[in-house]
């Protein structure tokens, strides 16, 4: 008989134990922009009162969390573009699809890079600032066509994943995931064991993204203590302009394309995307976001087989924000404080470079390479990078945001195109992946049998 109580207990209490009271569930998003709030604060008193332990505190955390997101980035980029490739072979139109992809690719940069040299020709970036060439150091990471064509290739198998070339990892998965195309059924089991491998992966960084939060807090209260707002003052214009930029094409040009080219509406658009976007702003990865990302645009309707191709293949190298807006008003800020004079045809360069070169911004030091290969090609003095620098993660965060929302806006418009996409799940999608994952596993473990002790 005594077992009895202790039985409807337990069937009673929604977490298994005696108590009836269940603490409120906070929206992914609100813990987010808690976060960010928290963090702001945080910052703000470690550099007002110079309080070195909470400065080293909020380092530390921000690193860590960032550690963790990269810890995943080169097996995830490999297995994804690897698997994404084999699961077109599933999808009607592969190679048709595929084309539309990178024509969209190519079309939302074009625009991107045109709003980014607009904004730069009217506000003059490079004027007032007190900045001058001596400021300006030379780049670690220095891009070039001819390192950029070389690059690609890699030595040896091993070396892309310990020294986390992006594009090298890239090209190797492509190779990989063509080769098993052409073997069919005999590349099956290893097919099968990469679908693994990547859920395994996804799983794991998943557990990384809830800890966003908390990451924000030490990413956002660095940045405010260690950069303050006297180094921003010096680069208020040009900081505006990658904002103001971005948001353009976050708010405007995406919008405008869901509504005349795919027939839906923006505002479902970001109740569906908006956990992706806002993750990317915090995390400042692309790659890191990559799952978020996926899930986001197949909720929003696009097929599975589909996403699983466009969304890994857009994370390494659709960058309107690191690879269009941002190199675009960099090269006229760094002409400006140099002092050089560009032309048309070095504005038409810049545009081709965002475009074809777009895949330079693959890896961790993207955008750092994708401006010295603009600036190389310009013949402008790679010294110029090293005046951005300094608030470069400041301007990251918008930069990354603008990338993951094209990342999700181009497979959108390709499907409702092609009419694979499912307009009532678009037309439904909208809490966050991350929140319906934690519900997931809570009902997976209230599904467990709870064990009841039994009387003696």
């Amino acid at each position: 008989m005594s077992a009895n109580p202790a039985s409807a207990a337990a069937t009673d209490s929604p977490s298994g134990s005696g108590s009836g009271f269940r603490i409120p569930k906070v929206p992914f998003w609100a813990q987010i922009v808690a976060g960010l709030v928290l963090g702001v604060i945080l910052g703000w008193l470690a550099r007002t009162y110079d309080v070195n332990w909470l400065y080293t505190t909020l380092d530390k955390i921000g690193h860590i969390f960032v550690q963790l997101l990269k810890l995943a980035v080169a097996p995830l980029v490999f297995f994804a573009i690897l698997v994404s490739i084999t699961n077109l072979r599933k999808v009607n139109n592969a190679a048709r699809l595929a084309t539309r992809t990178l024509l969209w690719f190519m079309i939302t940069s074009l625009i991107a890079v045109a709003i980014g040299l607009a904004i730069g020709l009217i506000t003059n970036p490079g004027s007032g600032t007190g900045l001058t060439p001596k400021d300006g150091k030379l780049p670690e990471h220095a891009g070039s066509w001819l390192d950029f064509l070389t690059g690609i290739v890699p030595d040896n198998v091993i070396t892309p994943f310990t020294e986390l070339n992006v594009l090298q990892i890239v090209f190797m998965a492509a190779v990989a995931g063509i080769a098993a195309l052409q073997l069919g059924e005999k590349a099956q089991p290893i097919l099968t064991l990469s679908e693994s491998v990547l859920e395994l992966l996804q799983k794991a960084l998943w557990w990384v993204i809830r800890l966003a939060p908390i990451g924000t807090i030490g990413l956002i209260g660095y940045a405010i203590a260690d950069y303050g707002w006297d180094l921003i003052g010096k680069y208020a214009t040009f900081a505006a302009d990658v904002y103001i930029g971005c948001a353009l094409v976050l708010f405007g040009v995406y919008p405008l394309l869901l509504v005349t080219v795919a027939k839906l509406s923006p505002l479902q658009f970001f109740k569906g995307a908006w956990p992706a976007i806002q993750l990317a702003f915090v995390s400042r990865s692309s790659v890191g976001t990559m799952p978020v990302t996926q899930k986001v645009t197949e909720r929003l309707g696009v097929p599975k087989e589909y996403a699983s191709f466009a969304v890994p293949f857009g994370a390494t190298t659709k960058m309107d924000g690191c690879a269009a807006i941002y190199p675009a008003l960099a090269a006229i800020f760094i002409a400006q404080i140099f002092d050089v004079q560009l032309g048309v045809g070095d504005y038409v360069l810049i545009a081709f470079v965002s475009v074809i070169g777009s895949a330079a911004t693959a890896g961790l030091t993207g955008a750092t390479v994708m401006l010295t290969l603009t600036l190389s090609t310009l013949g402008l003095p790679l010294e110029g990078v090293g005046l951005l620098m300094a608030i470069d993660p400041i301007l990251d965060m918008m930069r990354t945001a603008t990338n993951v929302a094209g990342q999700v806006v181009t497979p959108l418009i390709v499907a409702s195109r092609e009419k694979i996409l499912d307009r009532d799940a678009y037309n439904s999608a909208s809490s966050s992946p991350v929140d319906d994952a934690e519900v997931r596993d809570a009902e997976v473990r209230d599904a467990e049998p709870q064990r009841v002790p039994v009387a003696a």
